[in-house]
C-alpha cells in the first residue's frame, strides 16, 4: 500500500432499514449469499488492500457479529498490534450509547488519537461491492481532498430514511449534496454509499470542532453546510453494487447471486474472507432435483430445490419442492412443503404439508427459531 490507513466500520447504522433480519443481530451479521455476512465486503475490501486494523463501532445486538469475527483469523486480523479492535457504543465522557454518526465517531477519537496511520478509511455495513480502496487513498491524495466520498449511479429508488446524493462536476469536485432527497423513478442520481476516505488528523480536528460548537449531524452540520468550502470529492465506482435498504432489496440481491456474471464480479478477481466452519459436505436423496441454486455446505436434500440460495446445514424433506427462497442457516423444512419466494431466518422449522408463497416485491419472511 502507498499509503498507510486504518479501517472504521459502523456495524448498527442501517439496522432499522432491514428491521426483519436485524431484530437479534447488527446489519453487520446480517447472513447474505449461503456463507457470508454483510461484514465480510466491507472488511474483505480492507484487508485486500493492506490495511490490517480495523475498528468495528458498535451499539446493541452484537453478540453474532462478535461470534462471528472472532479472533479475526479468518481475515488475518489476529495481530498483537492491531488486527480486529470492537469499539463500544459510548466515549469515556458518556454513559449514553450514540444516536448519530457524529456521536459514534466522538465516541472513537481516543482509538483514532492512538493509532499512527495517515489516512482512516470509514465504512458502512448496507452495501455490497468488491472496492479497490487503494485506488480511492490514490486518487484522494492526487486531488488534494479533504473528504472523499464513493458514489455509484442509480436509477431505482431508495428504500432507506436516511441517505445522501452527490452532484460532482467535470473534475470529481462535489458541488451539491442532498440529505434523503425526494426522487423521481426512473432518472439517474449518484447515490453516496457510505464510503469515504480522510486523513486521520483531519477527522479528528473535524471531532473536535463539532464537540466545540455542539454539533450532532456528520452530514447535515459539517458536510451539506460546508460543501463549498471543504474540499470534497466525489470517487465514482462503476462496478456491481448493492444496497441493503429493505428486506425486498435484500431478496432482489441474494437472487442476483444467482447469475454468473455477478457472482464472477464479487468473487473473482479478490477473496471475500468469512468464518470457515469444518461442515460435512451437503448430502442429496435419490429422488432430489436442484436447479440454479446455490448450496452450502451440510445440507441433506431430498426434495427439489430451484433457483433458491441454502445456507448451511438445512434439511429440505422428500416431496417438498422449494422456489425462488432464500433459506438460512440450520431451517429444517418438513416433507410435501411448497416455498416460493421465502426467506427463512435461521433455525427455523416448517412442518410437513405447509405451503408458503410470498412474490418478489413482498417476500414471505419466517423470523428466527420459529415453527409454522
Amino acid at each position: 500500500m502507498a499509503h498507510s490507513a486504518v479501517g472504521v466500520i459502523f456495524s448498527n447504522i442501517h439496522d432499522d432499514d432491514v428491521a426483519e433480519l436485524s431484530r437479534h443481530r447488527t446489519m453487520a451479521s446480517i447472513p447474505f449469499g449461503g456463507r457470508y455476512r454483510l461484514i465480510d465486503f466491507a472488511l474483505s475490501n480492507m484487508v485486500n488492500s493492506g490495511i490490517t486494523t480495523v475498528g468495528i463501532v458498535t451499539k446493541n445486538n452484537y453478540q453474532s457479529l462478535i461470534d462471528h469475527l472472532g479472533s479475526g483469523k479468518d481475515w488475518d486480523l489476529a495481530r498483537k498490534d492491531g488486527g480486529i479492535i470492537l469499539l463500544p457504543p459510548y466515549s469515556d465522557e458518556t454513559d449514553a450509547p450514540y444516536t448519530t454518526r457524529l456521536e459514534a465517531l466522538m465516541s472513537i477519537t481516543g482509538f483514532l488519537n492512538h493509532r499512527n496511520e495517515d489516512y482512516v478509511v470509514i465504512s458502512d455495513c448496507d452495501g455490497i461491492a468488491r472496492v479497490d480502496i487503494n485506488d480511492i487513498l490514490r486518487t484522494h491524495e492526487e486531488r488534494g481532498a479533504d473528504i472523499t466520498m464513493v458514489y455509484h449511479e442509480e436509477s431505482e429508488p431508495v428504500r432507506s430514511s436516511y441517505f445522501i446524493t452527490l452532484q460532482p462536476d467535470e473534475t470529481g469536485r462535489i458541488r451539491g449534496l442532498q440529505i434523503s432527497p425526494k426522487l423521481k423513478v426512473g432518472t439517474n442520481y449518484n447515490l453516496y454509499v457510505n464510503i469515504m476516505v480522510m486523513s486521520r488528523e483531519f477527522l479528528i480536528n473535524t471531532i473536535q470542532d463539532a464537540v466545540t460548537r455542539g454539533l450532532s449531524s456528520f452530514g447535515r452540520d459539517i458536510l451539506t453546510k460546508h460543501v463549498d468550502t471543504l474540499k470534497l470529492y466525489g470517487y465514482r465506482f462503476n462496478g456491481y453494487f448493492a444496497t441493503m435498504d429493505s428486506l425486498q432489496t435484500y431478496y432482489k440481491h441474494s437472487m442476483e447471486l444467482l447469475s454468473k456474471p455477478v457472482r464472477d464480479e464479487l468473487f473473482g478477481a479478490r477473496d471475500i474472507y468469512t468464518k470457515v466452519r469444518d461442515s460435512a459436505p451437503s448430502k442429496y436423496g435419490e429422488n432430489a432435483k436442484v436447479v440454479n441454486s446455490l448450496i452450502s455446505d451440510g445440507c441433506v436434500i431430498e426434495g427439489e430445490v430451484e433457483n433458491c440460495i441454502l445456507f448451511r446445514g438445512v434439511n429440505v424433506g422428500k416431496g417438498s419442492v422449494v422456489k425462488n427462497s432464500v433459506i438460512m442457516q440450520d431451517t429444517v423444512i418438513g416433507s410435501n412443503v411448497v416455498l416460493d419466494c421465502v426467506i427463512t431466518d435461521k433455525n427455523v422449522v416448517i412442518r410437513d404439508k405447509r405451503h408458503l408463497a410470498g412474490c418478489d416485491v413482498l417476500p414471505y419472511f419466517v423470523g428466527k427459531g420459529r415453527m409454522l
